[in-house]
């Protein structure tokens, strides 16, 4: 009996210590995202300050970047089309928030390339700085 007891008191305690609801991995999903925004917007300032001197190149990177915005949107509204209130489940937040995050991770690496730099003789570097 003494084993039985200490059984559920173990499952009961695990439970409520240690699980999260849907809202709080919903909210944590989102600071995710918001970090992850936060490294694409000072990964996206830094080629504009270092390519400060090349005047088509900043032109072009800030035109790529609304376009990417753009595109981001449209690509959460073709993954999850406006439907009624519910359609999605309590766990859509959380689908839309990781879908974001890995698009926002995915152009943030895209950026860093401007960076980083390519490896020297890359002939389709194109305005990418070589490493050295």
């Amino acid at each position: 009996m003494v084993k039985l007891y200490y059984a559920v008191l173990f499952c009961i305690i695990t439970t409520t210590c240690f699980s999260q609801t849907q809202f709080e991995m919903n909210q944590d999903i989102k600071k995710d995202y918001e970090k992850a925004n936060k490294e694409l917007n000072d990964v996206y300032n830094k080629p504009l300050t270092e390519y400060k001197e090349d005047i088509a190149f900043i032109k072009n990177i800030k035109t790529a970047q609304r376009f990417w915005i753009q595109f981001r949107d449209a690509e959460m509204k073709a993954k999850y089309p406006d439907r009624e209130p519910g359609y999605y489940g309590s766990i859509q937040p959380l689908c839309w928030y990781s879908y974001l995050t890995g698009l926002t991770t995915e152009r943030t690496n895209t950026l860093k390339t401007w960076l980083t730099g390519i490896e020297e003789g890359d002939v389709c570097s194109g305005s990418v700085n070589m490493k050295e």
